[in-house]
């Protein structure tokens, strides 16, 4: 339980430090894989207290924990296709705060994203029809096209990111209100593919300190 009261100390500034520091290493190449030997699966078997939730893309190029070099019980991970905000993805994130109390929400966008691209290609007049469940998804991600300078997907992308984080603090107001007393912290970021960089675009919350 002492774990648990020392993380829940952390500030939102701090727990994104050593995210970027994290990221760091591993576009270096020189990860540290921290806290993910034997002792620490047993050490978690009774509790858990992250540093941070995340809600990011299911592409399997996007793996959280190694992108950011942590190890278990490290990040709480909600993943979805396109990072599509949702009632159980904003119920998985107010349990984070609320219940684990984390200081750092990530949303995490990617270049390259299957997801965006089938919302830019729906937006034709000449698309193919997707199975249902897939295209009702999908539609989460459409209005970013149109409010995108353009239809290139880094460009949809960036709108996509820009508007999960604000549907998510407009929608939970559990999570709006943590930020508003500066316990919690919300960062959009996309992640790099080649480079392996994790560059914030979005920014809430007492992150400057």
């Amino acid at each position: 339980m002492a774990d648990a009261a020392v993380e829940s100390r952390r500030t939102p500034a701090q727990v994104w430090r050593e995210m970027s520091r994290g990221n760091e290493r591993f576009v270096a190449g020189e990860p540290q894989h921290p806290r993910q030997d034997v002792e620490r699966r047993t050490e978690l078997a009774g509790s858990q207290a992250p540093h941070a939730a995340l809600f990011g893309c299911s592409d399997s190029r996007l793996a959280a924990e190694i992108i950011f070099d942590k190890g278990l019980g490290d990040l709480f991970v909600v993943r979805n296709a396109g990072q599509v905000i949702s009632d159980s993805v904003i119920a998985s994130l107010e349990y984070a705060v609320a219940v684990l109390d984390v200081p750092l929400i990530i949303v995490l966008a990617h270049d390259a994203c299957g997801a965006v691209q089938a919302a830019i290609d729906l937006d034709s007049a000449e698309s193919a029809q997707l199975p249902p469940h897939i295209a009702g998804h999908i539609a989460g991600i459409r209005p970013a096209v149109r409010l995108a300078a353009t239809r290139d997907p880094e460009d949809v992308g960036r709108a996509h990111l820009e508007r999960t984080v604000r549907a998510l603090v407009e929608r939970s107001e559990l999570i709006s209100d943590a930020i508003a007393a500066g316990t919690l912290g919300v960062v959009g970021a996309n992640y790099r593919l080649i480079e392996g960089h994790v560059v914030p675009a979005v920014a809430l919350g007492a992150l400057e300190s």
